[in-house]
């Protein structure tokens, strides 16, 4: 098995091995996508380069391979979250493919007018939007869950707002800003007690902790492969069975059709009636050997690994005048978002950090990171986030909080 803290693992990495205006490269935005490593990008090679040919309808040679190519990836895929059944996989163009289909799937079967969805205030506009849209749509409401001044979910504000109009709870695993794991195996037992089916947006819980989606009890979670060191534009949609087969179809066209008359159409089985026209069978097979890389390397130890990174820079980040990080000492992984602030307690836009961070080589995000309403409720316009991934290093934390000090000394 390969250890996270080894060197090895990182020159799996060929793009970590550059300079960015002078200076070595230290790639702290992971939770906006991963890197990619060398199995990966030669798995994308092999695909278009040996078998690349349209899948399932084809007799010869080609097709048949990449069909069993795809086919194999849905399985190790349902394999890596612990679904039941590979049927119970959807690939989607993404985590907000997933979230979008399921807003309008789930809405056209089960929402009616007066009725609501839950979700929390710390959540990406993937998992805002889609809602609200649905809402608009069916004349619904949406109710959002607060959140206790330590920044965790408000539990017990969660309970007061399930109640008989309460159709879908939707939240995320780990939040994209904050790095917190939010208490979803609670909140799933919740819901469940009133009969309420619950989505886990597990974007930033699938590249960074063990996910098992029977142990959650889920009824439905969404992730993307750019987040888990797999390629760009793929992602999937797990439902329970019982679930997906209540569901009518997303979109219509090839793939998803029994059979077409002009009197009618009658669907495909699950889970081809939800993946309508020609899949991106090459981003599949490359996101299952991702899947596999990241196995190999140890789910858990990757977890442990970036538990401990985060906690270090953390601590490093504490020793700093002027610093405020959020959801301090909460347990969090892969992500951490601060500001700092000068002397006389103004802010230091993040923006400015950003830029004066990256002359040194340092990747970081800045900006309200698709949270807006949880800016509004911090009463910040953004902050800056480092997040990390299997391959990042104590060193680059080092190297990052003694850039932070000349950019901070340059804008006091």
């Amino acid at each position: 098995m390969a250890d996270p803290d080894s060197t090895m693992n990182r020159s799996d990495f060929p793009i970590l091995d550059q300079q960015v205006h002078g200076r070595p490269l230290v790639y702290f935005d992971n939770a906006a996508t991963s890197q990619k490593p060398q199995c990966v990008m030669d798995a994308i090679t092999e695909a278009y380069t040996t078998w690349n040919a349209n899948i399932h309808r084809g007799t010869h040679h080609l097709s048949q391979l990449a069909t069993a190519k795809h086919e194999e990836a849905r399985t190790t895929l349902a394999k890596f979250i612990g679904a039941e059944h590979s049927r119970e996989i959807l690939f989607t163009r993404g985590t907000t493919e997933g979230l979008n289909m399921l807003a309008f799937c789930f809405g056209e079967a089960f929402i009616h007018e007066g009725d609501e969805i839950i979700v929390s205030a710390l959540e990406h506009h993937s998992n805002i939007v889609p809602w609200q849209m649905l809402c608009e749509r069916k004349h619904a409401v949406l109710r959002v869950i607060p959140l206790n001044q330590d920044l965790t979910i408000d539990l017990s504000a969660f309970k007061q707002l399930l109640n008989t109009r309460t159709k879908l709870v939707s939240v995320a695993h780990v939040s994209n800003v904050l790095g917190i794991i939010n208490p979803v195996e609670e909140i799933i037992r919740i819901a469940h007690e009133h009969g309420v089916p619950v989505c886990i947006d597990g974007a930033q819980s699938a590249p960074h902790l063990p996910v098992n989606v029977r142990t959650l009890d889920c009824d439905f979670f969404v992730c993307s492969a750019h987040k888990m060191y797999g390629p760009t534009g793929i992602g999937l949609l797990y439902g329970k069975q019982q679930w997906l087969e209540q569901l009518p179809p997303y979109q219509g066209g090839g793939e998803m059709i029994e059979h077409v008359r002009w009197s009618g159409t009658t669907y495909n089985e699950l889970p081809y009636r939800f993946e309508a026209g020609t899949p991106d069978y090459v981003g599949s097979y490359a996101w299952g050997v991702a899947a596999q890389y990241m196995q190999d390397c140890g789910i858990s130890s990757i977890a442990v690994h970036e538990q401990e990174l985060t906690a270090y820079a953390e601590q490093q980040l504490s020793q700093i005048a002027g610093v405020r990080i959020y959801a301090a000492a909460q347990p969090k992984t892969g992500v951490l978002s601060f500001n700092i602030y000068d002397a006389n307690g103004k802010l230091i836009h993040p923006f400015d950090l950003g830029a004066l961070l990256d002359q040194q080589g340092i990747a970081v995000r800045i900006g309200h990171h698709c949270a807006e309403p949880l800016m509004d409720h911090l009463a910040i316009p953004g902050t800056v986030r480092i997040s990390f991934a299997l391959y990042n290093t104590r060193e680059e934390i080092d190297l990052f909080i003694a850039a932070l000090q000349r950019a901070i000394k340059m804008l006091a």
